[in-house]
């Protein structure tokens, strides 16, 4: 049996109420998530419950794109989204493996891609 373990987040940041500071979509330390390094994202909302699970080549630029896009999965719920929780992940392979576990372990509630448990 392979075991795999769910990384420590690298970043997470939260969403902010009438943020003072500049801010990204709530999120005043979003320059804190690295623009060029790859990993794995997820998305929580107030009540800790994961939202989605993603993967990328370059973090920052793939995740605006989730609250940009409008073809983005969570395009109807970004407003549900109060965490983001970061980790480093090189290997292309490696995200995809963790990506797949996250999302079928934990049950996350918005991606539809990859999901073995229905």
């Amino acid at each position: 049996m392979i075991s795999i373990t769910i990384p420590t987040p690298d970043v997470t940041i939260t969403k902010q109420d009438n943020p003072v500071l500049s801010n990204i979509y709530g999120f005043t330390d979003f320059h804190l998530i690295t623009r060029d390094k790859g990993g794995i994202f997820m998305f929580y909302n107030d009540k800790d419950e994961l939202l989605f699970v993603g993967k990328a080549r370059k973090l920052r630029p793939r995740i605006k794109k989730h609250f940009e896009d409008t073809v983005s999965v969570i395009k109807d719920h970004r407003d549900e989204v109060t965490k983001i929780e970061v980790c480093i992940v090189d290997d292309a392979v490696d995200r995809e493996i963790y990506e797949t576990y996250i999302v079928n372990t934990l049950r996350a509630k918005y991606n539809v891609d990859k999901v073995l448990y229905k």
